[in-house]
């Protein structure tokens, strides 16, 4: 019985210590040699910045419902000939003329809206001063794109006053109006934005009633308005870093009368 147990022990052993030794022998895996190829193309090694697809990107969201507005406008613009001319009789059955001073001050309610809601309380997505730096830059790319295009097309309207009917500019500066307050405070509210495009939608519906334009001209109208809000906000860089400025700065939108809108401006020194 001893020598079996010693026969026993000795395999034990021998088998251990032949597994250690294995063990131990084991090499390991040569890992392949770097790849320098490319070692120069970024020397900083900082990771280069993932582009984003063109559908995805700021400025396809910025132009793709204003360009579809703008195209459909221009494609309808006929005068008094086919969808134009539907829309017409259909207007002219069901309504009546109001008075133009009415449409000529509701073009900027919204920024009535704008300044109410900021005196309110309600902080904007900008600081004063720079919604104010936004409304100008808006303003000058609206005006400057509609009237350029009226001369161009040279659209007649239809009560023939004049050959500058085709885009409605007082649509556009509507659209413009509410593109900029639906912006500014959509992170509190979308019913800001909502109230800010029903009325510039019944500028629009307006300016067909008074027969001073045609449809395919509010629509593109608003096409440039919200373009023009659009690209206001993409090319805005001037912030000041990133302290909230202008805080103590009150706007307010004003009607001097004799279709002459206007702005006020209220500054509260702050010790």
């Amino acid at each position: 019985m001893n020598k079996i147990l010693l026969h026993l022990a000795l395999g034990l052993s021998i088998s251990t210590a032949s597994f250690y030794s294995a063990s131990a022998q084991v090499t390991p895996p040569q890992t392949a040699p770097a790849d320098t190829t490319h070692k120069y193309e970024n020397p900083t090694g900082t990771s280069s910045a993932v582009k984003q697809p063109f559908l995805k990107s700021k400025l396809f969201k910025a132009v793709a419902i204003p360009a579809v507005l703008i195209t459909y406008g221009a494609i309808t613009a006929r005068g008094d000939a086919g969808i134009n001319h539907r829309e017409k009789e259909f207007v002219q059955k069901e309504f009546r003329p109001v008075s133009k001073g009415f449409d000529n001050t509701l073009i900027i309610a919204p920024y009535f809206e704008l300044g109410l809601v900021a005196l309110a309380g309600v902080e904007s997505r900008n600081d004063r001063i720079n919604t104010l730096l936004i409304i100008a830059k808006g303003e000058a790319i609206m005006l400057a794109s509609t009237f350029a295009v009226k001369y161009l097309a040279k659209e007649t309207r239809p009560d023939g006053s004049d050959n500058l009917s085709f885009p409605s500019g007082h649509t556009a500066q509507a659209f413009l109006a509410a593109s900029i307050v639906h912006t500014e405070f959509r992170d509190k509210s979308q019913w800001y934005g909502v109230g800010a495009y029903t009325i510039a939608t019944s500028v629009a519906a307006l300016r067909m009633i008074n027969d001073a334009h045609w449809q395919s001209d509010v629509v593109a109208g608003a096409g440039f308005g919200i373009l023009s809000a659009h690209l206001a906000y993409l090319t805005h860089r001037n912030r000041w870093g990133r302290k909230s400025i202008g805080r103590d700065i009150g706007m307010a939108p004003v009607y001097f009368g004799n279709g002459t809108p206007g702005f006020s401006l209220t500054w509260r020194p702050t010790k």
